[in-house]
């Protein structure tokens, strides 16, 4: 196991199981710096958003890396806005456009709009068939989403990418996408820092000569989970990476599973107004 492990989706694309998230990354030299050193890590997974303005410097970092294009997994999303006006093939291209790529490896739905999903989805299944995108998937989506979702959909989504860290740990969530063949992937993986200092997995990572994050980021291997830290920092970019030298016992393992709170950090699918 390193980091070119992949998960196996539905589909049968492999999709990188540790990837580098850019939320809230400045367009410009930040996001590209931190892209271009994440490449250099030897990520080859990228997710980014049409919503959070950089997929310009994440085109160019995958564009100007040197790695094969089919090399390097790129995820971005279509927006609350654009779903609620229909423009939803205008805004999946000019994602496509902006990124100054190809094609994109997986296009999710950001949040489950009422009424404007499923429309979404179908328009998502044509540029699957089409070539414009590998695979296709969801986020912030709960099982009751899912079951609306399929009532009219002909393809299942790869993906659920939600809020996951211990704190979040939505097994029963986690337990029922993974039933239907989803796989599920974690935003927010380190619950935005908040993690960190948390007695449990400090005294972890102290006996296992680890960072608070690399613990976490373990555990979310360790529990299947696709995950996309966020970082602008060249050294945490390398240190979030550096995850495949030692494993978790059960017992630790356990421990962390008991931090569950369930505590979100951002919105809640049922009650978003974005």
């Amino acid at each position: 196991m390193d980091l070119s492990t992949a998960v196996t989706l539905n589909n049968q694309v492999k999709i990188p199981q540790l990837g580098l998230g850019v939320y809230k990354s400045l367009d410009g030299k930040e996001t590209y710096q931190a892209v271009r050193w994440a490449l250099d890590a030897g990520y080859r997974h990228i997710d980014t958003a049409r919503i959070y303005g950089n997929e310009a410097s994440v085109g160019r970092a995958v564009r100007e890396s040197g790695i094969p294009r089919k090399d390097i997994f790129v995820t971005s999303k279509v927006w609350t806005t654009d779903m609620r006006a229909d423009l939803q093939e205008e805004a999946f291209m000019e994602s496509l456009r902006t990124l100054g790529l190809e094609y994109i490896d997986l296009y999710l739905i950001h949040w489950p709009v009422k009424d404007k999903y499923a429309k979404t989805w179908a328009i998502m299944e044509r540029l699957n068939r089409a070539g414009l995108v590998r695979a296709i998937g969801v986020s912030n989506f709960n099982p009751h989403h899912l079951d609306t979702l399929m009532e009219t959909a002909e393809i299942a989504p790869a993906v659920n990418q939600i809020e996951l860290h211990p704190y979040l740990s939505q097994p029963e969530v986690c337990a029922f996408f993974r039933s239907k063949g989803i796989a599920v992937e974690a935003w927010s993986p380190l619950g935005r820092g908040r993690l960190l200092d948390d007695p449990c997995i400090t005294e972890i990572a102290a006996r296992q000569e680890k960072t608070p994050a690399q613990i976490i980021l373990r555990w979310h291997l360790q529990h299947g989970n696709i995950v996309i830290p966020k970082s602008v920092h060249k050294d945490r970019i390398r240190s979030n990476a550096d995850l495949y030298g030692f494993n978790l016992s059960e017992t630790d393992m356990a421990a962390i599973d008991m931090c569950n709170r369930s505590e979100r950090f951002g919105s809640d699918p049922e009650t978003f107004t974005h």
